[in-house]
C-alpha cells in the first residue's frame, strides 16, 4: 500500500508538472468581495433529493457526498465554449456540468474533472436532523441554488453554512450591478469536514471557491483552500459575467482585476491535495 500510495504521488506531480504550459489559473482578489448580509432571494424553492453519488443515508434529501441531476437549466449556458443545457447539484457546495461530483475535498475548483462552479466546495453533510438542506429554485433565465444552515461531515451541526448561487442564461437582462454569476454567502461557520482533515469544521484542506472548465483552467478566490476562507466570503457577495467569446466567467468591471497565478505551484499542490484525498477517501 505504501508503495502504491508513493506511485500515486508521484504519477500526480509528474501531471502537474507537464500541465503547467498549458493550465490559466486566475486569482480573484478579496477587494472585489461586496459586503452583504442577505441571500439574493429569500424564496429558496424546493429540497434537492439525490439520485447519484454515495449518499450514505437512505433518506432522498438528507445525505452526505451526494448529488443531483441531469437537471434542465430551462436555458442553453455557454461555459467554457461548450453549451449545456442541463446541470448537476452537488451536495458539497458546487455545481457541475457533464457529470456529478462526489468529492469532499476540494483541490481546487479547477482540479475537478469536468466543468465546475464553487460558491463554497466543501464536505457538507445534512444528515443530522439540526442540519439545514440544499434548495432549487428555477425561474424564467435563472437558476439559484441554495445551500441553507448546512453541516458538516461526520455529521455535525454545531456549525452551519448559508450560501448561494444565482446562474442566469447569456440573454438574462442584468440589472445594473448585478451580473450572470452570482455568490452570496451569509454565515459562513465552518470551512472544513473531518474526512478531509480537519476537526471542529476547521483544519485540514478548507474550502474552494472559483470555476473551473475541468482541464485545469479556472478562477480562484484569493485565499481559496486556505485557513480563514470561511471568514473571507462571511457576509459578502460577488457577481460576475460571461466574456462574449469563450464562455468564461469575468468580474464585472468595477468588481477588482484578477491576476494570474503561477501555475507550477498551484497544480503541484493539487497533485499534493490528490493523494490525501486518496487516503482520506479509503477511510470515509
Amino acid at each position: 500500500m505504501k508503495k502504491l500510495l508513493m506511485s500515486f504521488l508521484f504519477l500526480l506531480l509528474g501531471v502537474a508538472i507537464a500541465s503547467t504550459a498549458s493550465a490559466d489559473v486566475i486569482v480573484i482578489p478579496q477587494s472585489a468581495l461586496i459586503p452583504s448580509t442577505t441571500y439574493y432571494t429569500d424564496i429558496l424553492g424546493d429540497p434537492v433529493a439525490w439520485n447519484g453519488g454515495s449518499p450514505r443515508s437512505s433518506d432522498p434529501i438528507r445525505n452526505d457526498d451526494a448529488f443531483s441531476g441531469p437537471i434542465n437549466l430551462g436555458f442553453s449556458l455557454n461555459f467554457y465554449g461548450n453549451d449545456y443545457t442541463t446541470f448537476f447539484a452537488n451536495n458539497n457546495g458546487n455545481v457541475s456540468f457533464g457529470n456529478g461530483i462526489s468529492a469532499y475535498t476540494p483541490s481546487g475548483p479547477q482540479g475537478a474533472p469536468q466543468p465546475i462552479i464553487s460558491p463554497f466546495f466543501a464536505d457538507v453533510d445534512t444528515r443530522n436532523s439540526e442540519s439545514g438542506l440544499m434548495y432549487l429554485r428555477s425561474d424564467p433565465g435563472q437558476i439559484i441554488v441554495t445551500w441553507d444552515r448546512v453541516g458538516y461531515y461526520n455529521s455535525h451541526a454545531d456549525k452551519l453554512d448559508s450560501f448561494q448561487l444565482v446562474l442566469r442564461s447569456s440573454d438574462y437582462a442584468v440589472p445594473a450591478g448585478e451580473g450572470q454569476i452570482g455568490f452570496f454567502w451569509r454565515t459562513i461557520g465552518w470551512e472544513t469536514g473531518d474526512a478531509s482533515g480537519g476537526s471542529g469544521g476547521f483544519g485540514g484542506t478548507p474550502a474552494a471557491v472559483g470555476f473551473g472548465d475541468g482541464l485545469s483552467n479556472g478562477f480562484i478566490l484569493q485565499g481559496s483552500t486556505q485557513a480563514g476562507i470561511s471568514r473571507v466570503v462571511q457576509n459578502h457577495r460577488l457577481w460576475f459575467n460571461f466574456s462574449a467569446e469563450g464562455g468564461e466567467p469575468e468580474l464585472p468591471p468595477d468588481g477588482g482585476t484578477p491576476v494570474p497565478e503561477p501555475a507550477t505551484l498551484l497544480l503541484m499542490g493539487i497533485g499534493l491535495v490528490g493523494m490525501g484525498s486518496l487516503s482520506r477517501f479509503m477511510l470515509k
